[in-house]
């Protein structure tokens, strides 16, 4: 019998690479942003690599999304179609890619200072 994690591998890539373009990142930028190689998030979303527990929190904090929908065991659904969301990956596709790491790295600390926070409370 395969196990439901190999066997769900397929709709956990689909996932992964649904929310990167949702974020508006290319798999060069996540990969950079992560610190792995691109070759590495392309094996990923092709289903071809196992993704830890670890890099399934990374990847969702990263795209905001949670390791419960990368996983499908939630309904919750990415919404491409919010106005607010196209607009700002139009923004964001106008930046260089130095300034949109610059501001990737500002968001995830962001991010990071907010789990911080509510943990103290």
């Amino acid at each position: 019998m395969i196990p439901k994690v190999d066997a769900s591998r397929p709709a956990i890539a689909t996932r992964l690479r649904e929310a990167r373009k949702a974020a508006g990142l290319s798999q060069g930028q996540v990969a950079k942003l992560l610190q792995m190689h691109r070759p590495t998030i392309s094996e990923i979303e092709a289903g071809n690599r196992r993704v830890s527990a670890d890099e399934l929190t990374i990847f969702s904090n990263t795209y905001d999304v949670t390791v419960s929908w990368i996983l499908g065991e939630s309904a919750e659904q990415l919404e491409a179609a919010d106005p607010r969301l196209q607009l700002a990956a139009r923004e964001l596709s106008k930046l260089k890619s130095d300034d949109l790491d610059r501001l990737l790295r500002l968001l995830a600390s962001m991010r990071s200072n907010d789990d911080e926070k509510s943990v103290g409370e």
